[in-house]
Parts: C-alpha cells; structure tokens; sequence
C-alpha cells in the first residue's frame, strides 16, 4: 500500500489517512475497487469524486504490480518502488 498526496504544493507520501465518505460516495468506492478487480489488464486506476463540494476532492485509487508499472508516472513509479 502507498498513499500519496498528489497535492501540487506538498508531493509527499502520507502514512496514515482517514477517509470520511458519504453513503454514496462508499458505494461509488465499491464500484470502483470492483471495476479495477475486474478489468486490471485495462484500468489501473479510478477517481471517486467529491459530489457535495462541487468535485473539488478527489480520491484516486490504483491497483498496481511492481512487475507491470509501464502505466503510471515516473513519480508514482518512485513511490511504489522506493515507497519515497
């Protein structure tokens, strides 16, 4: 597991986060976690956005194998290599 504030000002990894969701924001997690499990050669990643805010908080969850990492960025890459 990495998690990551992709925050533009900050770029750092985090350790340890709550996540406070909305009945309907957990099930929109739910589908999403169940479209990455389901279709992971396709979709590496999902985004469950924040509704009640105008979109302006985002959850991004990835699905990630250290062997296949041709997808993602050179800093994500860091991150799951390095956990950096």
């Amino acid at each position: 597991m990495r998690i990551y504030d992709s925050d533009s000002d900050s770029d750092k990894k985090i350790n340890n986060v709550i996540l406070y969701l909305t009945p309907d924001e957990a099930q929109e997690m739910k589908d999403s976690l169940d479209l990455l499990l389901n279709n992971n050669e396709k979709h590496h990643h999902e985004h469950i956005p924040n509704r009640e805010y105008d979109f302006k908080r985002v959850i991004t969850v990835c699905i990630y194998e250290k062997e296949k990492l041709s997808s993602f960025d050179e800093r994500s890459k860091k991150l799951i290599l390095n956990d950096e």
